[in-house]
């Protein structure tokens, strides 16, 4: 594997897809947003009434992304991390958003309610860290601050730096 393979995750409307798009295209690295994949592929188990949303298949998306991960160099952007294996990362960042500006992000996509509420809540309880670091060595997960355009940008330098050093010491 000459390239790594990256995980971004967070809750919804932290920056994930903001971050992975740049990120593919400074460093040429390949950016499967799963949402996106399962959508165009119909990686579906189900329509979750509630929330108003399809529930995935995890293990249809493992399937379908085992060798592409085999290859290396791939950018997963995901709000869940659980159910990905632990082999395919190199490293795992969370981004991270102070709960005005995610409610106002979230709003601005039209989450009312319930939904807007749990995805607000599970950011104040810092779930899907504590998600990441079970499922993943504690040493490679890592926390990003999302909240302005300087955030984005110092983001990317530092994901860029790691990249450029792994890439070194790897091959």
């Amino acid at each position: 594997m000459k390239r790594p393979n990256i995980l971004l995750t967070g809750t919804p409307g932290v920056g994930k897809t903001t971050l992975g798009k740049e990120l593919a295209q400074r460093t040429g690295l390949t950016y499967v947003n799963v949402g996106d994949l399962a959508q165009e592929a119909e990686l579906f188990d189900g329509f979750d009434e509630e929330y108003q949303c399809p529930i995935l298949d995890e293990d249809r998306v493992v399937d379908e992304l085992e060798d592409q991960m085999g290859d290396g160099g791939v950018i997963i952007d995901y709000h869940g991390c659980d159910f990905f294996p632990e082999r395919w990362f190199h490293i795992v960042f969370v981004l991270r958003t102070d709960n005005t500006n995610l409610y106002n992000r979230l709003e601005s996509r039209g989450y009312t309610g319930k939904k807007l509420q749990d995805n607000v809540q599970c950011e104040i309880f810092q779930t899907i860290f504590e998600e990441a670091v079970e499922a993943y060595k504690e040493e490679i997960v890592h926390q990003l601050p999302s909240n302005t355009p300087e955030d984005l940008e110092r983001n990317l330098e530092q994901i860029v730096q790691w990249i450029e050093q792994w890439m070194k010491d790897n091959n």
